[in-house]
């Protein structure tokens, strides 16, 4: 699921190489989507990138190219406006869910809030999909929730796609702990944290992406990896 902005600016992009076989610039993006500066399509199309749905190309300039869109996507970018989202549930973690319960009772249940990726909107944080047991060997004192990961920012950290990451709530971390991070109160996303001076710096665990730097007002944490759950088929 994308936010509203974001799949505007898939949308756009997606028009304008279709009608002239070149990206739009980052002006012409900001523009479109009446944003106050660049850095937001900067975020924007780092969490596109991310989630699979666009490919910035090397050595060329206005570089990007249109992997996927989005489910029943239409030809004309959709209205503006917030969009709330909703996770679905699927079939798959519902077995998963049904297997975890009749675990041992040495187990805690927890939520299951969605799915976290950069550019996931905050919504998805509040939105209880599912109840999972976790072990309680994994957790201790204070209250905890899981997330499926999608995305593969964080490969080299040995979380996959579609893994399942158990986090402590929390608004404190330590530089080089994994946490949950809401940037500008409107994206969520998974990463390490690196305190560096006054700025915050969220690293992915995948060389293809590039690291985040912020002011430290920009970030919230909302969590601290603390376990994962993996699922085979």
């Amino acid at each position: 699921m994308l936010t509203t902005k974001q799949r505007e600016l898939l949308m756009f992009i997606h028009e304008r190489i279709k009608e002239g076989g070149v990206s739009p610039s980052f002006d012409e993006m900001k523009e479109a989507l009446d944003l106050a500066s660049k850095s937001g399509i900067h975020r924007l199309i780092t969490a596109l990138e991310e989630r699979g749905f666009i490919r910035r190309l090397a050595h060329r300039a206005r570089a990007l190219e249109v992997i996927k869109l989005p489910d029943q996507a239409t030809t004309s970018a959709p209205p503006r406006g917030r969009q709330t989202f909703v996770p679905q549930v699927v079939e798959s973690t519902r077995q998963f869910a049904d297997t975890a319960k009749a675990s041992n009772d040495d187990t805690r249940e927890l939520p299951l809030l969605g799915k976290i990726a950069a550019g996931v909107p905050i919504e998805a944080m509040g939105l209880e999909r599912d109840r999972l047991r976790v072990p309680e060997s994994m957790l201790g004192a204070g209250e905890h929730y899981i997330l499926e990961i999608e995305g593969d920012s964080m490969i080299h950290a040995g979380i996959l796609n579609g893994d399942y990451v158990v986090i402590k709530k929390t608004d404190t971390a330590h530089s080089g702990e994994i946490i949950v991070a809401l940037v500008d109160d409107e994206t969520a996303t998974l990463k390490r944290l690196r305190k560096k001076g006054a700025s915050i710096a969220l690293e992915a665990a995948n060389p293809a992406y590039k690291t985040q730097i912020y002011n430290d007002g920009q970030v919230k944490i909302q969590g601290r990896l603390v376990g994962l759950m993996r699922r085979y088929h």
